[in-house]
Parts: C-alpha cells; sequence; structure tokens
C-alpha cells in the first residue's frame, strides 16, 4: 500500500469514521480505523459492533496521487487522527512497509507507526438493498434533534434509549419517550415506502447528525434490514445496530381535548424558566411552577437554602381560565428547544394531566411533558 493524499481530505474521512470508535470497547483491533487503498479510492472504516463508519476517498487528482500497490491496514485511530491534524504539509504519503508497519511522512515530518492485522478486523457487511427510505439532511437532522432528547438513558428500559421510526401509510413518525416527557414528530416521505416498525438507539442517531451537513437539496438513503439500519449519503456509510423488542404505544398517551391553552414566544419563556431554575441546587431536579391568571402567567421557583425566584410575563389565553402547575424546568427547556418557531401553544388539563407543546401552526410536532406533584 503507497499512495499521495490531500491532508485536509483524509482529515475530514478520518474525523468521520473516528465518531464510530469507542475508548471503553474490549477488542483492540477496534480502537484502530482501517485504511483499505484499492484502485478506485481509499476506504476508512471506524466501528465499535454498535455503530459503524465507512468514508470512501475517490481515487482522483484533485484527491489521491501516486497510488501503487493496493492493500489494507488498521491504525490506531487516537494516534493517526492527531498526527494527521498536526501536520504541517498540504500533501500527505502513506507507505505500508514491513508487512504491519506504516511510514507517514510529508516533506519535513516523518512518523512510523506500528499497524495491526487487518485479517483480524470483524468482517462488516455494508451492502445496500435497492429499496430506501430516502429524506432530506435537514429533514433528518430535524427529526432527531427535535426527539432524541426525550429518550431515556438509562439502561434498565433499554428500549426506551431509542428512538421509535414507524411508517405506515407514506408517513413516518418518530417517538422517544422516557416515560417522563415525551417528543413525537411526524413527517409525509416521497414515494412508495414499505411499512416499518423499527427502534434505532438514540445516542447512534445524534453521532449520525454530527457528520450531516446542512445541505438542503442533498438526500440521506436510508436501508432497513431486520437488526441493523444503514445510512448512506455523500460519501459516507453510516450503520446502526436495532433494538430488539416492541415499543410501547404511546398514541393514547396525547389527549385530544384540552381546557385551556396558552400561546407565546417559547425563547421568551426559555429564558424565564431558565432564570427561574437559576437558584437550584439540583439542576437535574430542578422544579419551576407556573401560574396561570389569564392572560398573566407568574412563574416562580424556591430553594429553602438559596432562595427565591418569581417573574410574570404576558402571554395570550384562549380559555381565560385559570392554573397552577409544577414541572421540571430542564424537560420544558429542551421542549421549548425543540418547537423550532416563534409561537408556541402550550396545552393543559389539570394540575396532574400531561402538558402539550405544539407549534400552532404546524401538528406534525409535540413535546409532552409529566406535571410535579409539589403538595
Amino acid at each position: 500500500m503507497n499512495f499521495s493524499i490531500k491532508k485536509d481530505i483524509l482529515l475530514d474521512g478520518l474525523l468521520n469514521v473516528s465518531r464510530a470508535l469507542s475508548t471503553k470497547n474490549l477488542i483492540p483491533i477496534l480502537s484502530g480505523i482501517k485504511f483499505e487503498l484499492k484502485k478506485n479510492g481509499l476506504y476508512l472504516t471506524g466501528s465499535d459492533n454498535d455503530i459503524t463508519i465507512q468514508s470512501f476517498i475517490e481515487n482522483k487528482k484533485e484527491n489521491i496521487s501516486n497510488l501503487e500497490n493496493e492493500g489494507s491496514i488498521v491504525i490506531q485511530g487516537k494516534y493517526i487522527v492527531e498526527i494527521i491534524r498536526k501536520l504541517p504539509d498540504e500533501i500527505v504519503n502513506i507507505e505500508l512497509i514491513d508487512g504491519l508497519k506504516v511510514l507517514i511522512y510529508t516533506k519535513n515530518a516523518k512518523f512510523n507507526l506500528n499497524g495491526m492485522d487487518p485479517t483480524e478486523y470483524p468482517k462488516l457487511d455494508l451492502q445496500t438493498n435497492n429499496k430506501p427510505i430516502i429524506l432530506d439532511k435537514k429533514i433528518l437532522k430535524n427529526i432527531v434533534n427535535q426527539t432524541s432528547f426525550a429518550a431515556s438513558n438509562q439502561e434498565t428500559r433499554p428500549l426506551l434509549t431509542g428512538i421509535n421510526f414507524k411508517i405506515s401509510n407514506n408517513k413516518l413518525e418518530c417517538i422517544a419517550t422516557d416515560s417522563y416527557r415525551l417528543a413525537k414528530k411526524i413527517i409525509k416521505l416521497d414515494g412508495k415506502n414499505e411499512d416499518n416498525n423499527i427502534i434505532i438507539p438514540s445516542r447512534n442517531l445524534v453521532e449520525l447528525t454530527k457528520i450531516l451537513l446542512d445541505n438542503d437539496d442533498e438526500k440521506v438513503e436510508m436501508y432497513v434490514f431486520s437488526n441493523k439500519i444503514i445510512f448512506k449519503f455523500d460519501n459516507i456509510i453510516f450503520q446502526s445496530r436495532l433494538l430488539n423488542g416492541t415499543y410501547p404505544d404511546t398514541s393514547k398517551l396525547i389527549p385530544e381535548e384540552y381546557s385551556l391553552s396558552i400561546i407565546t414566544n417559547p425563547y421568551e419563556l426559555y429564558d424565564v424558566i431558565d432564570r427561574a431554575s437559576l437558584l437550584m441546587s439540583d439542576r437535574e431536579k430542578n422544579i419551576v411552577n407556573l401560574d396561570i391568571n389569564k392572560n398573566n402567567v407568574k412563574i416562580t421557583s424556591n430553594s429553602p437554602e438559596i432562595g427565591k425566584v418569581e417573574e410574570t410575563m404576558d402571554v395570550e389565553n384562549e380559555n381565560k381560565e385559570t392554573l397552577k402547575i409544577s414541572f421540571s424546568a430542564t424537560y420544558m427547556m429542551e421542549a421549548l428547544r425543540a418547537i423550532q418557531s416563534d409561537r408556541v401553544k402550550i396545552l393543559f388539563n389539570g394540575d396532574m394531566k400531561p402538558i402539550i407543546l405544539k407549534n400552532p401552526d404546524d401538528d406534525n410536532l409535540i413535546q409532552l411533558i409529566l406535571p410535579i406533584r409539589t403538595y
């Protein structure tokens, strides 16, 4: 294996695949990035057995030059990324010598690294079938950003650590819940798509969004298999395992009628709740109280060992009703951040029924938060 490559192009590929590496992996070979040089270009692969990312750099003049001797090697991920990042020259030369030793050099620098045997690297099947689900990159990123925070991080209920992707009647419904809150996003799909009901680990989807660029006109191909899902875009293949089991039925959790509805600016309400939670010693369990009196809302919080906060703001109250209710400031702020609109509609059915947040002009995104009893 012997070739020259532009530093920035190689670094971009390495940074993408290195997101699949885990420092906690017990299999030594998976701490490395697999380099596979073929006539058509360079394949870079990283995996932790949970997710696999492969980046392809095509063999063309503006990318790779002096390609000789196809071959493969696995190089320690944390070293190769930092070496390439800090090399001063634009062109990097990589040469495999003596079987498992790698020479990386530029005009003024030279590194000799010990590689690992590529035959020990797990056999990965990244082949796709011919029935992809097509999504815009921006839409997929929004789906993950507007739902993933509501997934559980407790492995005691593994299914709730994922996002439920359900395709039916050419609609994609994505749901995440940790049993205290819920986020639901619905989008209409183009073309004809087979019905599916899968659960993707939310952590893996968050990693996927980090390598998705915001190109509105660019598409992502999704390929669903029995135990995995593959996302294909640009020159990247991203594979994630699926969670086995049946996701809880959440369809009856969202009420159809409400006794009280207010409309306000989500950014203003976010800032008010953020300030109200400043005096909480435990930011994870901070409780904020909401007192709705016609078109006026009072937000308060009380920490006996620190002090008390009180702030008011005007809202549109469609029912002119009053209500006192308490909830987690963290949960409410994350739900408000996901709305991505200048207006938010907040719906209530009493002080111990779920709180629902929507965009007044779009029913395709719903946030649900359970209130907290404070008496």
